[in-house]
């Protein structure tokens, strides 16, 4: 689930900027717009994986890779490319009812699912989940950092029980201490937290959602939640998936708490510090039944190429995830279609048009891939899965440039990147900005952990440098106050909900802007015989140098 990573970078654009050397002509907003109104349609059905909203997508992408005169760049069948890679999944959907409830053993009380509690379909490939009077205990945050001599366990046995986490990180309340302040460490992403749990052995993991540390409200959760998942196909799912996934709301959470004779906000601020010791929920327990539909099914990523004139073995990416939400829960208006409008038809429509000026400018010295990405909203599966299987090697991958939901509107008079992570594209980013006017404001949320949430993130962690561009928030009309209402506006309205639809009064100017500055960048890197790294700290630095014989 990506993440807010959006929260502060809808609906802006860039401020109209002096033309560069390098900047294209002929991106144009109605393009863009054109593309958005497509694809966010209903017709689409929201763009799930392994739907017909999927075969449209892809037909569609497919098409516009082909008129822009681009190379096929997929998978490889009978000695050619085609224009997909394919990409092997786990799905799992939750069949007939949910029935969830608590006791304290005085009384039951039911619980209904999407309100009180959202329960994800078991991805460890049990045909269905059933437990009866399960044990509650609270772990905290439930991060166990050796290298900071941290450790929410303290050797608890976890077999058979249900944990109860809190969202984020230790810092994320004061700000301070071992985890990076106010910005979010892996250890605070909920991918951690059930990994975590799966292989110590807990019969599930309970989420308490709190929408400031989580960085998005309980519809994000339960529309994320509680409809189709998917998964990479695992060896031993187990491994990474307990049998019970859940979230459950911060007033469901105290009522549990108080049933057990326990304050939750005392022993929430106790989890902050390392002391602090696993407590067990007594006399409260959970039980619950419902059955799951596993399948694989076999979802796509698009693959276009344009092909370098000298080095053609090196290859700058351009990324954005072509999914959504598909059909699920309806809203107050009875609306079951999850559009994607801002999110992310706006970073394909910025694909597509990257893509059709590559294709009438003259060829780079470097390939550049335009890779459209599948199932980023179950959990960046589709970019883990091409990191993890690249159709182009890694090693000689000059950097990722990822593009998710960006701005409709405009114009703003600064950009950002999701995360602080040094990385010498940043600094060029920042220096091309600069030629239009344009500054670099930091990620203004990093405790939301937007860098773990975007499509660069599986190549960053295997060292290609890569960033994920947003737009700013200080808008050149209303400045950062409207900018960041807007922002939060949208986070609070539309995310992950069906009212993400394109909309007649988006220009799609600030886009435009935006694509010029991208393009400018990938475009230098195209040409560059240089290899950008990531600061001689980041922990992502050692892999990038490992591969470095291969560039040579």
């Amino acid at each position: 689930m990506r993440k807010t990573k959006l929260a502060l970078l809808v609906l802006a654009a860039f401020a109209g900027a002096a033309s560069v050397s390098a900047a294209p002509v002929g991106i144009e907003a109605s393009h863009l717009s054109h593309d958005v109104k497509v694809l966010s349609s209903d017709e689409y059905e929201g763009r799930a994986p392994n739907s017909a909203g999927e075969t449209k997508t892809v037909a569609y992408i497919t098409e516009q890779f082909i008129q822009a005169g681009l190379k096929p760049g997929g998978d490889l069948k009978d000695g050619k490319r085609g224009w997909t890679q394919d990409v092997p999944l786990g799905r799992f959907e939750i069949k007939g009812p949910v029935t969830l409830s608590f006791s304290d053993g005085k009384g039951v009380q039911n619980l209904t699912q999407g309100e009180e509690i959202a329960v994800r379909a078991a991805m460890n490939g049990a045909k269905g989940v059933e437990f009866k009077d399960a044990p509650l205990v609270f772990v905290g945050y439930g991060v166990s950092a050796p290298e900071r001599k941290w450790d929410d366990f303290k050797g608890v046995d976890l077999k058979g029980k249900l944990a109860v986490v809190l969202i984020n990180d230790p810092d994320f309340e004061t700000g301070k201490g071992d985890f990076g302040g106010k910005a979010m460490t892996y250890y605070g992403r909920w991918t951690y937290k059930y990994e975590e749990l799966a292989k110590r052995g807990a019969l599930g993991t309970l989420i308490v959602h709190e929408t400031a540390p989580a960085s998005y409200g309980w519809n994000t959760v339960k529309n994320s939640n509680t409809n189709v998942m998917y998964d990479i196909v695992r060896k031993d799912p187990t491994q990474a998936h307990a049998p019970v996934e859940a979230w459950i709301q911060r007033d469901l959470a105290r009522t549990l708490f108080t049933r057990a004779g326990l304050d939750f906000d005392k022993l929430k601020k106790q989890a902050e510090g390392r002391a602090f010791k696993p407590v067990e929920l007594k006399g409260v327990t959970l039980s619950g039944k419902y059955g799951v539909d596993a399948q694989v099914i076999t979802s796509k990523n698009v693959v276009a190429l344009r092909e370098g004139s000298e080095r053609p073995g090196e290859y700058v990416i351009y990324s954005g995830h072509w999914d959504h939400l598909g059909i699920g829960l309806p809203d107050a208006k009875g609306d079951k279609i999850y559009n994607g409008a801002v999110d992310n038809a706006t970073g394909i429509a910025a694909l597509l048009e990257l893509a059709r000026v590559y294709g009438t400018a003259p060829a780079p010295k470097r390939s550049v891939v335009f890779l459209a990405v599948t199932a980023e909203e179950k959990g960046l599966l589709g970019s883990e899965y091409y990191a993890s299987n690249p159709v182009y090697p890694l090693a000689k991958t000059v950097g990722v440039i990822n593009m998710d939901a960006l701005s409709p509107y405009g114009p703003t008079r600064d950009f950002t990147i999701s995360g602080n992570a040094k990385v010498d594209l940043l600094d060029q980013l920042i220096a091309k900005a600069k030629t239009y006017k344009v500054s670099y404001a930091p990620d203004p949320t990093p405790e939301a952990g937007h860098f773990f949430r975007s499509d660069h993130f599986p190549f960053a962690k295997r060292g290609v440098p890569a960033i994920s561009f947003g737009s700013g928030e200080t808008w050149v009309q209303g400045g950062r106050a409207a900018g960041k209402a807007a922002g939060e506006k949208y986070v609070a309205n539309n995310y992950h909900q069906p009212s993400d639809e394109w909309q007649a009064e988006w220009t799609f100017d600030g886009m435009q802007r935006d694509l010029e500055m991208l393009y400018s960048l990938g475009r230098d890197l195209a040409e560059s015989k240089g290899w950008p790294n990531w600061g001689k700290a980041s922990e992502f630095r050692a892999a990038r140098d490992a591969s470095a014989g291969e560039r040579k």
